[in-house]
């Protein structure tokens, strides 16, 4: 990571914290974040920088929601050069290693192409791309995580 990256990374995970509940055990703070961005686009190494920050600094992450294009970052079929950062294997493996509760929106999915096993079985599509430990659900686990997290932060979008 840059210097100046990490840089603008501390800097977001220390205005998110502006507020930190007094907790005895625990995190100091639980985070939901949402993704709007594919892969490539700089807002998504953004959000896998922050989010890894979250966690290296105690707190919680209640969720991750991937919407619109962001779905594609937890698609098994997406491949980067081999000049470029691989973000979506990136996130794969953060979810997969920290364990986390990492949500497709399943009609953002759809519309992209992006199905599990169970939908492409539905859709009569030959093959599933969207491999563990991603899972599709709907828009009210974003709702769900929001009420959950002191702070829900979300990248990409534009």
């Amino acid at each position: 990571m840059s210097t100046d990256m990490g840089f603008f990374i501390s800097t977001l995970v220390n205005q998110a914290l502006s507020w930190r509940p007094d907790h005895a055990t625990g995190p100091f703070m639980k985070f939901a974040i949402a993704l709007f961005s594919p892969p490539a686009a700089p807002s998504s190494r953004r959000a896998l920088r922050f989010a890894e920050a979250v966690m290296q600094g105690g707190h919680e992450i209640v969720r991750l929601f991937f919407y619109a294009e962001g779905v594609h970052s937890a698609s098994g079929n997406v491949v980067s050069p081999q000049d470029e950062t691989d973000v979506a294997r990136q996130w794969r493996e953060f979810v997969a290693t920290r364990q986390l509760d990492g949500v497709v929106c399943i009609a953002a999915a759809l519309r992209r192409g992006v199905l599990d096993e169970q939908e492409a079985r539905r859709y009569e599509r030959q093959a599933a791309n969207l491999p563990a430990p991603w899972v599709l659900s709907g828009l009210g686990q974003l709702h769900e995580a929001a009420q959950q997290a002191d702070r829900l932060i979300c990248f990409g979008g534009d």
